[in-house]
């Protein structure tokens, strides 16, 4: 049985239907947390959150779009109000968008990228932060990606999105780290979400071009971008602020 490190805490994670949202709010619920799992997906989230109840664990399943300010701010005051606190967070949730030259991309879906992706993570942020402050405690972790630390032919406005979580990341946790609050950020390589296995199966060569690019030789698994998130999420990591803790399979290491 996973130790009950955070036992009496609440935790809040986005992108929580699937992939590593979901494996995160597991693992939090697993360490003792009540965990609210936000999505788009309704009734995915609410499933998800079913399970652990079932499992005996304490959640509460929301949908939410972290793209709209209004939705992530009700979200999170009924997280305080119904599971009592927050003191940890994983920003999570995030898309993508065609792969495509830069002279050939729709606006649109440059707008989509930013708007879920940066602004997405500064709206949970904003009001996470502002529950934290006022209990001088807590810990948030962003999720960027390796694309949020090179360029990615093709992926302009998702990798420059990734990019913005660092930079977002890095100026808020200096701003809190006097106030007891800790934010980091991971940034995992391709790993076997639905959101990759959707574009294995519109863009099999290209994916496949890049897990042949993996010096490990394999996709990473939900499950280990997780424990990464639990790891600085916890006590363990008291001396992480405003790390960078890439989790790729050595992509970025080339």
């Amino acid at each position: 049985m996973t130790e009950q490190i955070f036992k009496g805490y609440v935790a809040l994670v986005t992108g929580a239907a699937g992939g590593i949202g979901l494996a995160t709010a597991n693992a939090y619920a697993e360490a003792g947390a009540a965990v609210a799992l936000l999505d788009m997906d309704e009734a995915g989230v609410v499933r998800a959150a079913e399970g652990l109840t079932t499992a005996g664990h304490k959640a509460l399943g929301l949908r939410c779009d972290i793209s709209q300010e209004d939705q992530v701010k009700a979200a999170i005051e009924q997280t305080v109000s119904t599971l009592g606190g927050l003191d940890l967070a994983c920003n999570n949730a995030g898309i993508h968008v065609p792969s495509v030259e830069t002279a050939d991309a729709a606006s649109q879906d440059f707008d989509r990228a930013i708007a879920v992706n940066l602004r997405g993570v500064w709206n949970c942020m904003k009001y996470e932060l502002a529950y934290m402050r006022q209990q001088r405690r807590g810990a948030i972790v962003n999720v960027s990606s390796n694309s949020g630390l090179a360029g990615i032919a093709g992926l302009g406005a998702y990798t420059a999105s990734k990019h913005g979580v660092i930079g977002l990341t890095k100026s808020a946790a200096l701003e809190y780290a006097t106030k007891g609050i800790r934010i980091n950020v991971v940034c995992p390589g391709p790993v076997m979400t639905p959101m990759v296995d959707k574009a294995l199966k519109d863009h099999p060569e290209s994916v496949q071009a890049v897990i042949d690019s993996i010096p490990l030789g394999r996709l990473g698994q939900a499950d280990e971008i997780a424990s990464s998130i639990i790891w600085l999420s916890s006590s363990a990591a008291s001396f992480a602020i405003g790390s960078v803790l890439v989790v790729d399979g050595g992509y970025t290491a080339r």
